[in-house]
């Protein structure tokens, strides 16, 4: 999942920011208001993550800007100030987390990821889908039982579909959650990795969980779909997706 850290203290950011990439988060750091605000206008963020005192604007008028523009992103909230009405007045205006500093950086993973399932609709880091279980807090895959190996890319594909299972998903929203807008290569690299991520859970025994939306994209079912006009594959894409494992898969 792709989080937003908004940090002015470089120490301060230096600390947080491994452990998140280690809990398998992908970050994009800034270190001003406005700066978060504009790349949570033009990206899909799960979360952001921010300082309550950048130098530009404090967290209060940061969350009421967002929440004024109706992006709904959860937000967690860093500060020095241990103070009951601090955190009664970010909660009040839209926050949905508060950490005082100094950090515990694993309570901060915890807490990011636990609101990452709640804002998700999971309660439970494993959720299943079929005989396969994902679990977000370790980012492991197993289908029966049995453990599936997948690059980071396949995984965050796999974990967006699930979070978003039923809903179908373009190729640019895949592509701007795998590279977030940063040195994005050509968007044909999604069906690389969707193939490859099939063929795997295919191979493993979970069956056609993948479906292709033709002319929108790709949705997760919890069973082999049944044929239809919507989700019927077009010869032209068939043949496609045949040839696309011979593209490079830059970036895995």
């Amino acid at each position: 999942m792709r989080i937003l850290l908004a940090e002015d203290n470089n120490t301060s950011a230096q600390t947080i920011l491994p452990v998140l990439v280690h809990a398998g988060l992908h970050v994009d750091v800034t270190d001003t208001g406005r700066g978060a605000i504009e790349m949570l206008r033009n990206y899909n963020y799960g979360l952001v993550i921010v300082e309550l005192f950048l130098p530009d604007m404090d967290g209060y008028d940061f969350i009421a800007s967002l929440r004024a523009r109706k992006i709904q992103t959860p937000i967690v909230i860093l500060s020095a100030i241990d103070k009951p009405h601090s955190k009664i007045k970010a909660f009040s205006i839209g926050a949905d987390d508060y950490l005082t500093k100094p950090l515990d950086p694993e309570e901060l993973v915890a807490r990011v990821q636990a609101i990452l399932r709640r804002s998700n609709g999971y309660s439970q880091p494993v959720t299943e889908v079929g005989n396969m279980a994902l679990d977000l807090n370790q980012h492991t895959v197993s289908v029966a039982g049995v453990p599936v190996h997948l690059t980071d890319k396949e995984f965050a594909i796999l974990e967006l579909l699930v979070l978003r299972k039923g809903i179908s998903l373009t190729k640019e929203a895949l592509l701007n959650h795998l590279y977030g807008g940063h040195d994005e290569p050509d968007i044909k690299i999604i069906d690389v990795f969707v193939c490859k991520l099939r063929k795997k859970l295919q191979a493993a025994g979970a069956g056609n969980l993948i479906s292709t939306i033709w002319g929108r994209g790709y949705v997760l079912n919890d069973s082999q779909p049944k044929k239809t006009v919507a989700n019927r594959i077009s010869p032209a894409t068939h043949y496609q997706e045949n040839r696309v494992p011979q593209l490079q898969a830059a970036g895995e």
